[in-house]
């Protein structure tokens, strides 16, 4: 006997699904009773369902409506048919695309998108919408000004079409196959469709949530369901432009615009880059680590003593971190080597414990701050201006910023917290010109 009576069942359930799924029709009229299934079962949050198989996800998407459902196994049916509109045809630049009552062609995931964020806000939470974010229209974000803004930029660079082309269906009773009338470009207008349709209907469901089912089914006027003083899928270029300003998207581009330049700067330029453990040959954590709870108040500035010469190159810095680690590990019996990072005078930090796991650098205050070691010993010379910039112009602020400090952080040497001659004469002084020495 091969198969359970169990394991039989649940293949002939994947084998309805996928027999279903291959005759579903690719249009509007097919999505309303999966929608309406989804409903009844009580599925709580549909669009983000969307995104679990394979809706909007791109990084804007992920950041402004946080991470989508796991998606179980095995796969309910109503969720393999919902995926199969979504990707009839993985290789398909048209994926996702249905036809609408209206003759015109709408794709799924710019539209779930905007009515992800209207039922957001009509239940009175955005999640990661909101900070540092704000600044943003989510709205306009998910569905359409970063599709065009990337749209524009591969254009340019490959001399190709920003926009389009639109396509045709196989057959407009049963639509299986889309094929574009042209090259594509990263907003054909299946996806611009989609992106109106998904403004206008997140606009309309954060002032009167009602299922999608219902909405969907008025909006695209399927089975002649449209609905006196509902707007009509026909009228979408007339509507959203009425909604939205040639400015308002203008605004919005030079937004992301910005942001990403901002964040590019800090990130890349004014946030020194710190090694990763990997790099410079770490051995595993012993036991488990212990997670702090950021942003935390202070940070305690140390040098290492031995090795007692800075260390100018990553060669030698990946090894002093080996060693550190072997002494503080098999010598001191200790976890993991103590400090958060490591300071060489290569242009580099170095990662120990990290900005996550309590580290083991300041007796009595390792939950409290991190602890950052300079690789020399600084008793009578400082460290190399770079180095010392690192931390002081570099680190420092890109913690605050990314909301690992405090913005009102108290910054120590060692050796006021406890006896100890740490960081050394010479650094001990430096760091008094430090802001937040106290």
């Amino acid at each position: 006997m091969c198969c359970s009576a169990a394991a039989v069942l649940l293949l002939l359930v994947v084998l309805s699904a996928r027999t279903q799924a291959a005759l579903l029709p690719h249009h509007i009229s097919s999505l309303i009773p999966i929608l309406q299934s989804l409903e009844a079962d009580g599925t709580p949050d549909i669009p983000s369902l969307v995104r679990s198989l394979g809706g909007c996800g791109t990084p804007v998407c992920h950041t402004l409506l946080g991470d989508p459902p796991p998606t179980p196994t095995p796969i309910p049916e109503p969720w393999a048919l919902l995926a199969h509109l979504l990707h009839p045809n993985a290789t398909a630049a048209e994926r996702g695309a249905l036809l609408a009552p209206d003759g015109s062609t709408v794709a799924l995931a710019p539209l779930f998108a905007g009515v992800e964020v209207g039922l957001k806000r009509a239940a009175g939470r955005s999640g990661p919408i909101d900070q540092p974010y704000a600044s943003l229209d989510a709205l306009y974000a998910v569905t359409i000004t970063e599709a065009l803004g990337t749209s524009f930029l591969v254009a340019r660079v490959n001399g190709t079409a920003a926009l389009g082309p639109d396509g045709c269906w196989d057959d407009v009773d049963n639509p299986q196959n889309f094929t574009l009338l042209g090259p594509p470009s990263l907003v054909p207008h299946a996806v611009a469709n989609g992106a109106m349709d998904g403004v206008l209907l997140g606009t309309r469901l954060a002032e009167d949530p009602i299922p999608l089912s219902v909405l969907f089914r008025r909006y695209y006027g399927v089975d002649n369901g449209i609905a006196r003083g509902w707007p009509h899928s026909s009228r979408r270029r007339r509507d959203f432009g009425a909604l939205t300003a040639v400015g308002k998207l203008e605004e919005e581009e030079a937004d992301i615009a910005r942001r990403a330049a901002r964040e590019f700067m800090e990130v890349y330029v004014e946030c020194p880059a710190i090694i990763p453990r990997c790099m410079w040959g770490a051995r595993p954590y012993r036991g488990t680590p212990r997670p702090l709870s950021p942003p935390l108040g202070s940070i305690y500035i140390h040098h290492t003593f031995v090795p007692s010469a800075p260390c100018r190159s990553f060669t030698a810095c990946a090894r002093d971190m080996r060693s550190m680690q072997r002494f503080h590990q098999d010598t001191r019996g200790w976890d993991d080597i103590g400090y958060s990072f490591v300071v060489g005078s290569d242009g580099y930090l170095y990662q120990g414990r990290g900005w996550r796991w309590v580290g083991a650098h300041t007796r009595g205050h390792n939950t409290k701050g991190y602890g950052v070691g300079y690789v020399g010993n600084f008793s009578a010379s400082l460290p190399d201006p770079e180095a010392i910039a690192l931390v002081r112009d570099g680190l420092i602020p890109c913690a605050v910023r990314a909301g690992w400090l405090h913005q009102n952080y108290t910054l120590h040497g060692h050796r006021q917290m406890v006896n100890t001659s740490c960081p050394g004469d010479a650094l001990f002084q430096e760091i008094q010109t430090w802001h937040g020495f106290k």
